[in-house]
Formats: C-alpha cells, structure tokens, sequence
C-alpha cells in the first residue's frame, strides 16, 4: 500500500488537549470487522465485549520526564532535548534528538537548567541515531538522575499540548506503569482505571503485560511513497515467560486476546513460533505492519485516532481491514470524536 492511501484532513479542534475526566468515560468506536458494522460506546463498555477466560494484554512501560529545555554554548541559542534511552550509566551517556538540529556539533556543550546546573557535552553527530550526550556531573549516579529528571517535562506531544502542566505527570501515564523507559505513552492503557480492572477481575477477564518501551520513532513522519521501504526505530520490547504462558494458553484454549495499543499489535507478531504461540522475547524490535497482513496472536485490538499517514494508524488498519478503518475514521471525524493521546478509542473485534 502507499503512504497517500492513509492521508486526510484533521483538524487541530479534532486533537484532545486534556484526557476524559474519568478515565475510562472517553468515547469508544466499536468496529466488527467481519461485518463492517460500527457501535458507538463509552470505553468502560468494553468489558460487555468479552468473557470468562479472554485476556487483555497491556503494556507496562512506564514514561520519564524526558524532554529537557536548554541552551547552546557561546551562543545561548535556545534547544530542545528529547531523551531517548540510556546508553551508560556510568558514562552518563544518553542517546537524544536535538532541534534544531542542524547547529549542533560534536564537542558543543549544551546547559541545562536556571544556574546551568547541569551540562552535556555531544559526543557523536549521526544521523540514524539523532546525538549521543555526555552528561558532565560529578555526584552519584542516583544524584545524576535525580537532577536530570528534576529538569525535565512529561513528554506529551508539541501537537498535543505545546507546555505541558504538572497534571500530565499523571494523565500521561497508565495506572499499571512499572518499567521505566518510555518517552511517549501507550494511549489505548491510559483509559483503564483500578474501578475498570475490578469489573475485569468480577467478570474474570485475566490480564497480561508485555514491556515495550515507546519510542520517538512512532511519531517520525513517513517519508516515502512505497511503504516496504519504510524503517521503524528500534524498541527494547520485554515479554516474560510467565506472561507469554498465559497469552498462549488463552490461544489454545480458545479465548479472545485484546491487544491493548498499537505497541502491543507490534509486540506479539515480534516472535510468533510456527504454532501460533507467542516466545518470551528480552531485545528490540522495529516490525513495522502494514497492510495486507494477517495476524496470528491478537483476537481483537483497541487503539486511539491516530493521525494521518501514521505508522500507527496502518499497524490498526492492517488488523481491522483497511476499508473498515478507513471508514471509521470518516465517521469519527463527523461525530466528533477525538485523535490523540488524550483522545477517544477504537474497538475491533
């Protein structure tokens, strides 16, 4: 497919600036995708889509403060850092997209915060991997991080919420985040809240986590025409034996797993084995889904409105058909629904 066939007009008035007050009230589209047919539901109701035995399997990363404001040396031009993951802890080494970038260069030194409390040196100018920082800082490692992430912001997106607030800290972050690592949220988790879980738990709906760290690589545009060209970023991606034990054993008994976020589509189709069962998997993935595919794990996906020519939105059209998506993203943007993060969700089952 070519990348033209998932644009359209949106609006920025159709992008959610704040989440849903309670969590789980937002809207949520319901696509069956055998017969193109579309309910329009809250997302607490999800649960009335599944039973004794389905799981629904969530992401557990959990996202950092990791977009830092600082100055260029001499200049004091102004830039903006995006951590992206820790390469050493000893090193203070930390791989990052600066912008602009196009005046930074290996030995500049970049100062963060009211006294320049902290500084880091750009050690390495590729272009694959944006820069590689050396933070300079002569305390603790524990110090280090504490100062580091003292200075940064919740990294909701610019298109989002140009100054995030302090209450992002908290709406940009599921309720069952664990593992540290992500710079942006897996959005389809952030409609689950504790009251939502109980119900799972009196309708014995059973829960699984994978760890999959997020990365900036979702929100990169795509720049060619011929999809099968396209390269996805890598991610760290973690699933446990135990966990995958009980995806396979839902498989096979012949119960419905959801996949709760395009970072947990991508996840279980990583290291599917010639049975159809998921392998525990500890490394890093950059699968990129399109359509035509055919999945093998995931019964049914629930997922926000991504945006246009998003390698999100093509990883939830390859699992609900292209046509039936499409479509519900017409419907979405007549009944206003909301895109984004923050925004409304759909169900395909």
């Amino acid at each position: 497919m070519k990348l033209s066939q998932f644009q359209f007009d949106l609006p920025k008035s159709k992008i959610a600036k704040e989440p849903a007050f309670w969590r789980d009230e937002c809207k949520m589209m319901v696509i069956h995708k055998d017969t193109g047919e579309i309910e329009h539901k809250i997302f607490k109701n999800i649960i009335d889509y599944f039973g004794k035995g389905d799981t629904f399997v969530l992401n557990d990363t959990k996202v950092f403060p990791a977009r830092l404001y600082g100055n260029k040396e001499k200049t004091g031009a102004s830039i903006e850092v995006n951590l992206l993951r820790e390469l050493g802890k000893e090193q203070r080494l930390w791989d990052v997209i600066v912008e602009p970038a196009r005046k930074i260069r290996i030995g500049n030194k970049l100062y963060f915060g009211e006294d320049d409390s902290l500084v880091a040196e750009v050690i390495d100018n590729t272009t694959s991997r944006g820069r590689t920082l050396r933070f300079l800082f002569d305390g603790s490692y524990e110090e280090f991080k504490e100062t580091l992430y003292s200075l940064g912001q919740t990294p909701v997106p610019l298109w989002v919420k140009e100054t995030p607030g302090p209450e992002d800290a908290e709406n940009y972050q599921t309720i069952f985040a664990k593992h540290e690592g992500a710079v942006a949220a897996p959005a389809a988790g952030l409609h689950f809240s504790r009251e939502l879980f109980n119900r799972m738990i009196l309708a014995d709906i059973d829960k699984a986590f994978i760890t999959s760290h997020m990365g900036i690589g979702h929100f990169r545009s795509v720049d060619v025409e011929d999809l099968s060209k396209h390269k996805m970023d890598s991610e760290r991606l973690i699933i446990t034996q135990e966990n995958a034990d009980i995806i396979n054993a839902t498989k096979n008994s012949g119960n419905k797993v959801l996949a709760v976020g395009v970072t947990v589509l991508r996840a279980l189709e990583t290291y599917v084995t010639t049975k159809g069962e998921v392998n525990p998997f500890d490394g890093w993935t950059n699968k990129f889904i399109f359509p035509p595919y055919q999945y093998v794990i995931p019964d049914a996906a629930v997922s926000n409105f991504h945006l246009p020519g998003s390698t999100m939105l093509m990883a939830v059209a390859a699992f609900g058909g292209f046509d039936n998506v499409m479509k519900g993203y017409e419907i979405a943007l007549k009944e206003d629904y909301k895109f984004g993060p923050y925004g409304d969700a759909m169900l395909i089952i």
